[in-house]
């Protein structure tokens, strides 16, 4: 009887516990979901990856809705204001455009909307060990190196002739071969220059050659080197003779007379009955 007293009450307790259950969800189904909507703007942002000097088009634009607390400053929300502009900075994908990445209307696009005012774009043939082996892409910095040999002298000369060039453009450009009449790939480095670096450019890919040194973006050092020739790159060091220190005068010392040998003076044996001793004779 008492077993099951104790299954009834187990039972209505599941019973109960299962239907206050089903309530709770039941309720918490029906219960309305409260959404809070923050205020947006529409954004024109890269619809692709976009490279410097790239023309804008429609089909690299997009517009999305943008937060308006946290909208860029300067930041366009209509796409016609930047269809046929240049690009003056690479662009990722959904990537804001902002005005400091623009170039003006009148500039157009491609390369020449890219160079500031009062400055130049000088374009030089490398290959991959000019080239810092493929790393010498646009936005990096490099030193030019140019090795010639001057006026009356026999003597080539390597010196650091530009510091901390901007490279603006590094690709292939087709050539059409002397011999061959054929279209030949060529590697061609375009960098920022001032028109006064752009004659010594020119003048050190011209009389010699030129190697590129890449160099860290951070660093806005610029050493004067004096320049090395081969007489000194490879002259060996003469071997200077041994130079001792004067060893200091010893202080006269004062001789001594050494003592002579003390000798005992002759002695005479004298026996008397048992016993001996020795006298010395005087």
């Amino acid at each position: 009887m008492a077993r099951m007293r104790v299954t009834l009450v187990l039972l209505v307790a599941l019973a109960a516990g299962g239907g206050l259950a089903f309530g709770t969800y039941r309720y918490m189904q029906n219960v309305p979901v409260k959404t809070v909507s923050l205020p947006t703007k529409p954004v024109v942002v890269a619809a692709t990856d976009l490279d410097l000097g790239a023309e804008l088009r429609a089909d690299d634009l997009r517009v999305i809705e943008w937060p308006a607390q946290s909208l860029p400053q300067g930041a366009y929300q209509q796409p016609d204001e930047l269809i046929g502009r240049g690009l003056i900075m690479p662009v990722i994908q959904n990537e804001p455009f902002l005005p400091m990445k623009l170039a003006s209307k009148e500039a157009g696009s491609g390369l020449p909307s890219v160079i500031p005012e009062g400055m130049r774009a000088v374009s030089v043939r490398v290959n991959e060990v000019i080239g810092v082996a493929g790393y010498v892409l646009p936005g990096t910095r490099v030193d030019v190196v140019a090795t010639a040999e001057a006026s009356g002298q026999k003597d080539p000369t390597s010196k650091v002739v530009l510091t901390n060039m901007q490279v603006l453009a590094a690709g292939t450009k087709m050539e059409r071969d002397v011999e061959g009449g054929k279209p030949v790939p060529v590697s061609v480095v375009t960098l920022l220059v001032t028109p006064e670096e752009a004659e010594r450019l020119t003048l050190a890919a011209t009389e010699g050659k030129i190697q590129l040194a890449l160099r860290n973006p951070l660093d806005k050092t610029a050493p004067a080197t004096p320049g090395v020739r081969p007489s000194t790159l490879l002259a060996f060091n003469k071997v200077q003779p041994k130079t001792t220190a004067p060893r200091a005068l010893a202080r006269p010392t004062a001789v001594v007379a050494a003592a002579p040998a003390y000798e005992p003076p002759p002695t005479v044996e004298i026996i008397r009955g048992d016993k001996r001793a020795h006298e010395p004779v005087r």
